[in-house]
């Protein structure tokens, strides 16, 4: 099965490019996927717009904030692995070298609110993309290093979480009781 042949590579045939340099380019980046996020931001006229990535769907603007005094990119993240890949790539040939990802999901346990902060440890792998950065395997564990930054960072903030496992998954209308 071709997904599950994994070409470790570094130089694929279409390598992703800057459309121009960031100089010198925010180390850390975040991918945000709630829209309403990056509209209050700039409402707050807290982000200055650094880049414009394409596809197309159409334009996908890379900001630059300032947090804590040190400068932070951030972008509005597609929802569909393909399409989030892609762009992330693009922000990393810009230059960004750190990336944490915020988002939503469903959850399969009840006892998790709506809303409540999840840091995934490890994610069952069911769908496409991921089979394209890392060899194949049922599952994929978080860095042990990020996941204690993200902790320390939300007990220094008080943020309540837990620890989690993530399904990634293309359909999920498939995510069906056997499963």
């Amino acid at each position: 099965y071709p997904i599950l042949e994994f070409d470790p590579s570094p130089r694929a045939v279409i390598e992703p490019h800057a459309p121009r340099p960031l100089n010198p380019p925010p180390e850390a980046c975040v991918l945000v996927f709630f829209g309403e996020i990056i509209r209050k931001l700039a409402r707050a006229k807290r982000l200055r717009r650094v880049i414009t990535l394409r596809s197309e769907m159409g334009p996908h603007h890379v900001y630059e904030m300032e947090v804590d005094g040190r400068r932070l990119a951030l972008f509005h993240s597609a929802v569909g692995a393909p399409l989030a890949a892609g762009l992330l790539d693009e922000v990393i040939a810009c230059g960004c070298r750190y990336f944490v990802a915020c988002g939503g999901a469903g959850v399969l346990d009840r006892e998790i609110a709506v809303g409540h902060v999840v840091v995934p440890i490890s994610a069952v792998r069911d769908e496409g993309t991921s089979y394209h950065y890392a060899p194949p395997s049922r599952e994929i564990e978080a860095c042990p290093e990020a996941v204690r930054v993200i902790e320390q960072t939300l007990i220094e903030r008080d943020v309540p979480y837990v620890k989690g496992k993530t399904w990634t998954t293309d359909a999920f209308y498939r995510e069906t009781p056997a499963k």
